[in-house]
C-alpha cells in the first residue's frame, strides 16, 4: 500500500512539473511574440512586467529575468521622454537576478554593456569616462564568454555608429561589424525556443542604411 501511494505521489508531481513548465513555455513565447512587436514606452512596459512576474514565480529561470532587463532598455532607447537613468536601473536589478542564475552568460553580459550606454547618454561629456569603460569592458567580456554572439557585434556597430570618427567610429568602422553580426545571424542555432534571437532585422536595416 506504502509503495502505491508513494507511486501515486510520483506520478501527480511529474504531471505537474509538465503542467507547470507547459505553462511557462506559453507564457514566454506569448511574451517574447509581445516583446517583438512592442512599439512604444507602455508597450515595453508591459511586457517587462510580464516577463518580470514571471521570474519571480519560476526563481530557478533566467530568461525570463533577461528579457524584462531588455524591454527595459529598449524602452529607454525608443523614448526620449522616459527618465533613462530610472530605466536603465530598473534594468540592472533584472539583469542581477538573471545572472545570479546564470552566471557567465554572454547574453545577459551584452545586456550590461547595453545599459551602460542607457547610462552614458544622459550625459555624455560628463560619463563618458565611467559608463563608457563599462560599457566596453561588458562588450569584451560578452564577446569572449561567446565569440559567435551575432548580438555582440551588432551592439558594437552600433555603438561606433554613434561615435564621431573623430574618436574612432563612425559608419565605415561600423559597416565589417554589422557585417559579421549578419553573417552569424545566419548560423546562429538557438539553445530552444526561448533563447534570445533579437537583432537580425535591425542589423540588415543598418547596413541598408550604410550602402
Amino acid at each position: 500500500m506504502k509503495q502505491f501511494l508513494l507511486s501515486c505521489t510520483m506520478v501527480l508531481l511529474v504531471a505537474n512539473s509538465f503542467a507547470q513548465s507547459d505553462k511557462y513555455q506559453k507564457s514566454m513565447q506569448a511574451n517574447k511574440a509581445l516583446l517583438d512587436s512592442a512599439k512604444t514606452a507602455e508597450d515595453y512596459t508591459a511586457v517587462a512586467a510580464a516577463f518580470e512576474r514571471i521570474g519571480d514565480a519560476e526563481k530557478t529561470q533566467w530568461l525570463p529575468y533577461y528579457y524584462a532587463g531588455l524591454a527595459n532598455i529598449l524602452k529607454g532607447f525608443t523614448d526620449n521622454k522616459v527618465d533613462k537613468d530610472e530605466v536603465a536601473d530598473k534594468a540592472d536589478g533584472l539583469i542581477a537576478k538573471a545572472e545570479a542564475i546564470e552566471p557567465k552568460n554572454s547574453e545577459i553580459v551584452l545586456l550590461k554593456s547595453m545599459s551602460s550606454t542607457l547610462h552614458m547618454i544622459v550625459d555624455p561629456q560628463n560619463r563618458w569616462q565611467k559608463y563608457g569603460a563599462m560599457g566596453r569592458e561588458t562588450l569584451a567580456t560578452a564577446k569572449q564568454l561567446n565569440p559567435n554572439n551575432p548580438r555582440v557585434y551588432y551592439w558594437e556597430a552600433q555603438n561606433l555608429m554613434g561615435t564621431p570618427s573623430a574618436f574612432g567610429g563612425g559608419a565605415d568602422k561600423a559597416k565589417p561589424l554589422f557585417e559579421k553580426s549578419l553573417e552569424l545571424y545566419k548560423t546562429f542555432k538557438p539553445v530552444n525556443d526561448l533563447y534570445p534571437t533579437w537583432g537580425k532585422e535591425i542589423t540588415e536595416k543598418m547596413l541598408s542604411s550604410i550602402k
